[in-house]
């Protein structure tokens, strides 16, 4: 499951990232509302949490320019504001969960937990690359069905690279995004085990595009 932060509170930001890393998640952050709103655009996320009071172009402006684009992943609105009015405005407008600061980690992890179910109860939780598949619900890969076994920082590579398939995944993004050291970067591309041998290499099914990852 891969999900996306907007959050200009560097502390906040880095909170959330590493409890939902934690968690299993995938997540991709971005410290304004004008980032954000890009990469809610333009790549695909099962979730995001937005907050609302982002420098360049304000939250509850993402959430109707994300919609407006049909961008139907649900969407957590994070605000230190607690007015009623807000609320409904930003519910309205197609958000579907709201957490006011301050906050308990563990109530927000319920949350997301609670949206991304009731999104995957209606949508396939399982990515597919040739012979290679993710299931984002159970956590299983498998390649020709035989399970592999991967740590949790490996599953979140492959998670990454199959939800980027058909285009090059430069070292330094993966590391970026898997919110990884470089050092353990490094070492996991240089084991490469058989899931991301196959990963790399194995054709789409139609397209024959391919997953690749590159200095």
């Amino acid at each position: 499951m891969r999900l996306l932060v907007v959050e200009d509170d560097k502390n906040l930001r880095e909170q959330l990232a590493s409890a939902l890393g934690d968690a299993g998640y995938t997540v991709d952050t971005a410290d304004n509302g004008e980032d954000g709103q890009f990469l809610g655009e333009t790549e695909p996320y099962d979730l995001a949490i937005l907050d609302l009071g982002l420098p360049k172009v304000d939250g509850l402006s993402v959430l109707k320019a994300w919609r407006k684009e049909g961008r139907t992943m649900p969407v957590l609105i994070l605000s230190a504001r607690d007015r009623w009015s807000e609320k409904v405005e930003g519910l309205d407008l197609g958000a579907n969960d709201y957490v006011t600061k301050p906050f308990h980690m563990a109530e927000l992890l319920a949350r997301v937990r609670a949206n991304v179910r009731r999104t995957t109860d209606h949508q396939s939780a399982v990515l597919e690359v040739g012979d290679l598949r993710l299931n984002a619900a159970t956590g299983q890969v498998t390649v020709n069905g035989a399970p592999v076994k991967l740590t949790a920082y490996q599953y979140k590579v492959l998670d990454y690279l199959m939800h980027h398939a058909g285009r090059i995944v430069s070292r330094a993004e993966l590391t970026e995004r898997s919110t990884a050291k470089i050092t353990s970067a490094t070492r996991t591309r240089s084991k490469c085990s058989s899931a991301f041998c196959a990963v790399r290499s194995a054709p789409i099914a139609s397209s024959r595009k391919k997953v690749l990852a590159t200095d």
